[in-house]
Formats: C-alpha cells, structure tokens, sequence
C-alpha cells in the first residue's frame, strides 16, 4: 500500500499539462456535478460537494494518472433507486440516507481491499456489466422526460410510467420547455462535432479547452435564456455559497440496515466502472496500475464524500477521457480541478440559480446516450448463446426491476451456466497424430489409436459438477470398444481435483477392475500429483501405471 502514486517524483515540465487538463476538466465537471446531484435526487450544491474531497483523496491514494473520480451518472441512478423508497428526494432526511449510503460504499471498498478483491477483478462476466449499463442509460434518459417535457411524471414509478403519461396527457406538453431542450441539444451536439474542425490550428491547450467547453457554453446560454426572456421554466434556484460543512452522517440502526446491500453493489459496480476506465487510459510508459490499491483510494474517496453531505462516487468516463485527451501527466490535474470547483462553490454558487432543468437534462442523455451498447449484446449471442442470454436477462432485470436485482440475476445466471458448461465438459478420445509425438481428437485429425488402449483427454477441472459426466463417457466408450484393455487418462488439461473428484477417480479404477479394464494416468501436473501423493489412490492403482507422456503410454501399453 501507498499513500501516493503519481504524485511521486513530479518533474516541473509536467505543471502546464496538468494545470490545462484541470482546467477543461473542472470545465466540463461542474455543470455535470449540479445535473448528477439532481439525477441522484440531490440539492445541486451536493454534487459540487461530490467533486472536492472526493477528487482530492483519490489523488493521494490512486494510481491511475488520468482517473477522474466524482459524480457519474450510473451511480447517481443507483443512488437514486437505493433511497427514493426511504425518503422523498431533497428532503434532509433524503441527503442523510445519501451520506449514509456513501459512507457504507466506502467500507465495503475496505473491506474488499482488505481481503484483497482487487485480484479477482473478473468474477463478474463482461455481459452483466454490459447489459447493466446499457439498461441504467436507458432508465437514466426515460427519467429526464419529466424535465424535457415539463410534465408532472412521478419519479418512482415504473419503468414505463414517463412514456405511458407522455401518451396520455400530450396536451399539457410545454412547448417552451422542449423549445429549450431541442435548441440546447443542438447546441451541443453541434459544438461536438464541428469545433474539433475550426480548432485544428490553434495551439493544442486552446484546441481542447474549446473542444470541451460545450457544456459551460451550453449552461451560460441557458442561464442567459431564462434571464433574459424571463421564461417560466424549472430552474437549479439558488444554490448556498461556501465549501460543505464535515459532520457525520446520523442514521438509525434500521436505516443502516436498509442501505447495506445497495451500498454492495454500488461499490462492486463503481470499482469495477473505475477500474475498466482506468485500464482503457492506461499508458504503457506511465505507472503501473495496482488493482487492489483503487479499492483503498476509491473507498477513501467515498469516506469524504459521506462526511461532505456527498453521495457515492466513483471514476467518470468521460471526465477521465477528456482528463487524458487534455494531456493529464499526473493526479495534480485532478487537484487543480478540485480547487477551481471549490472556487465556484464559495464565490460563483449564485450564478447558476436561473440554470434551467431542460438543459441539465441534456447534459446527462448526451453523456449516457453513448453507454447504449446493444451491439454488444448481439455479438455476445453471436459467439455463444449463453453470453447473450446472460446480457439479454441481466437487460431485462435492470430494467424491470431495478439494478441490484438485474445485477444479481446476471451473476446468478452466470454461475449456472458456467455450472452447467463444466458440468459436460469437452472429453476427447485421442490418437496420435503420425510418429509425432502430438495427440489429437479422433473425430476431428487422422490419427492412429491402439484397439486395446482407449486414450481420453478431458479439457477441464475435475470437480463436484463433472466427475458423473466423466464416469459415463467413459462407460460409454467403453461399450462401443469391448476389446479394451487400458484406459488412459490424460489430465494435461486439469489443473485442480476436488475432493468429489478423487471419489470419482476411485470409484473409476474399481470399476474398470471389474470390467477387467486397468486405469492409467498421464501428463498429469506436478501440482495436482502433488495432492493426489496425499492421497490412497496412487498406491491402488498399480499394476496401473503414471506416464510422462501420452506417447510413452500408448507405445508401451499399445505398441502402435
């Protein structure tokens, strides 16, 4: 462990880099820090309070060079299903439930960096956290409808409930309200695309502050709109100046209780969103990422995000895209932006009263718009049906029932049917391939077998859920070939035997004796050798014989 990383060894040359990413940075995070809080059912002032401490401890213990961690929109969405059951958003009981939740993020973090989760960092399939992307960008969208439209949707109502009410009272749409929202949007996407293209002389730290300064451009419109036109539209309304007042967030024990499994899975969730972004960034050159060092520094994050009246945080990526784009060498860039945001916190807070919702809304569709991957989900069920059932299911279920419930159905499903793929593993009667020494399936290479020596490969661990499957394949081949003598199983595929399967091997060898079959061993590891050694087996299998090699086996015991 270590109190810092990028931050070590700082060469001068580097200060210019860092302080023009910190600036495009905190550019671009601080109309998203007030669009997130309201996503996550928080007071705007919240997600600027997410965008200090949070930054700036992350910057101590990280080591990534680029991650920029703050309010993201995934996990302002989770927030936001954890705690809308528990309070009415806004409400002070509401920001004490989101502190909590924080704070409860952050142990969990600990936890998983005490017992050294960062090693197992792909237990969880790459369809679920696909799926469960998409599906949150989904949801994320369908609930800013409320802010484009002006309609009164209730915020916790099912998933279809804003297109069902969109429907059904299309006559009290506000058309200066979607006036908005149409203009603000082109705006942006406008800025996106052609800016790039009038930027490309410029110096390059001049080119990516404009590049990335669509958002604070499209936020001063919107503030100069309503100002100006005077237009009845919902607006952020005051915001109080100064930095956040550190206290410890007072829940009841029955309240902890209820914010336990949410803080699970947004801290699984947020670790692993942090780490993918982490590692797309990771530059061979730069410092080594630790895997289990970003649970410490994103559970410390999410510390001071609790006591800073915050809510959960994790690594965004596209601040930490522009962050690496704008030329960041070190975690300095995100300090330089934890500075400017706190700035704006004590002297420019009012300047964002008349920001109209419409506008923050289209901040959040254009950043989430990108995280609908439903290509990926197709091409999972392309390559193999289970991995597309698997994004499939895991879609569904964040959808229709929220996203802890859509994550554990991914995750369970997963597990069975990866129970179920080892269960039947692939067992392959070999042969060898000419006079080589290389032995392939008889069904797929012209190979020579021996009519005494049945030889079987299986590509697996043997363990609980496939040693049946082994025994029947076994008994299976042994009917169609009933002049066999000697089995052979060749174990250079197997890298751990449970108990369960050294039960089967036994009960293997004593049934083969029966037959007047004799088992044999080959290319078995040294390590699974090592604890069948432990073991009764070895000694009751001989006349039995362990071979080096399939070769020496089949030439001595077949004399092919």
């Amino acid at each position: 462990m270590r109190l810092t990383n990028t931050l070590q060894n700082y060469r001068r040359d580097w200060l210019g880099a860092d302080l023009t990413a910190g600036l495009i940075v905190a550019i671009l995070i601080t109309p998203q820090a007030i669009a997130y809080a309201m996503l996550a059912g928080m007071p705007p002032q919240a997600g600027l309070y997410a965008a200090l401490l949070p930054v700036i401890v992350y910057a101590l213990l990280g080591t990534s060079p680029v991650l920029a961690v703050g309010p993201v929109a995934i996990i302002s969405l989770m927030t936001f299903e954890a705690l809308q059951p528990l309070a009415s958003p806004g409400s002070s009981e509401y920001m004490a439930l989101a502190a909590g939740l924080a704070l409860l993020t952050g142990l969990w973090l600990l936890l998983f960096f005490l017992i050294d989760l960062g090693r197992w960092t792909n237990f969880i399939s790459h369809s679920v956290i696909s799926a469960f992307t998409s599906a949150a960008a989904i949801l994320i969208v369908l609930s800013q409808i409320r802010h484009v439209t002006g309609l009164p949707i209730p915020s916790d109502g099912p998933l279809w409930q804003p297109i069902q009410t969109l429907l059904s009272a299309s006559d009290q749409l506000r058309p200066d309200v979607l006036l908005l929202f149409a203009l603000a949007l082109l705006l942006l996407l406008s800025w996106q695309k052609g800016m790039p293209r009038l930027t490309r002389r410029l110096p390059q730290w001049l080119a990516s502050l404009l590049n990335k300064a669509a958002p604070l451009v499209l936020v001063i419109a919107g503030i100069a709109a309503v100002s100006g036109l005077a237009l009845p539209v919902k607006v952020v309304g005051e915001l109080p100046a100064g930095l956040p007042v550190l206290q410890l967030p007072w829940l009841t024990w029955p309240q902890w209780q209820s914010l336990l499994p949410s803080a699970a899975v947004i801290a699984l969730i947020g670790y692993l969103e942090s780490l993918a972004v982490a590692q797309s960034l990771a530059d061979r050159r730069g410092p080594k990422l630790h895997s289990n060092q970003e649970l410490l520094a994103l559970g410390g994050a999410n510390l001071v995000a609790a006591f800073s009246q915050a809510f959960p945080v994790a690594g965004g990526f596209g601040r930490s895209v522009v962050n690496h784009a704008a030329g960041a060498k070190t975690q300095l860039a995100s300090i330089i932006t934890a500075l400017l945001v706190a700035i704006i916190c004590l002297y420019a807070a009012r300047l964002f009263m008349n920001l109209p919702n419409a506008v923050l809304a289209v901040i959040i569709v254009v950043a989430v718009w990108p995280l609908i991957r439903f290509a990926e989900g197709w091409q999972a069920w392309r390559y193999q049906k289970s991995d597309g059932l698997v994004w499939l299911m895991t879609f569904a279920g964040v959808l229709l029932g929220g996203a802890e419930s859509g994550i554990l159905l991914g995750m369970l499903l997963s597990l069975v049917l990866f129970l179920k793929r080892t269960s039947e593993p692939h067992i392959a009667e070999i042969g060898r391939v000419g006079n080589s020494d290389h032995f392939r399936n008889i069904r797929r290479h012209q190979v020579g077998t021996s009519p005494t020596v049945l030889m079987i490969r299986i590509d697996e661990n043997l363990y609980f859920a496939n040693s049946h499957f082994l025994q029947e394949t076994i008994a299976n081949s042994l009917q169609q070939r009933p002049d066999v003598q000697h089995v052979v199983l060749v174990g250079s595929a197997i890298n751990h035997i449970d108990y369960i399967g050294l039960e089967t091997l036994q009960h293997l060898l004593q049934d083969l004796r029966e037959r007047g079959v004799q088992l044999h061993l080959a290319e078995f590891k040294g390590l699974v050798m090592d604890r069948l050694q432990r073991t009764d087996l070895l000694p009751q299998l001989a006349p039995g014989r362990i071979f080096f090699t399939a070769s020496e086996a089949l030439r001595e015991l077949g004399q092919c």
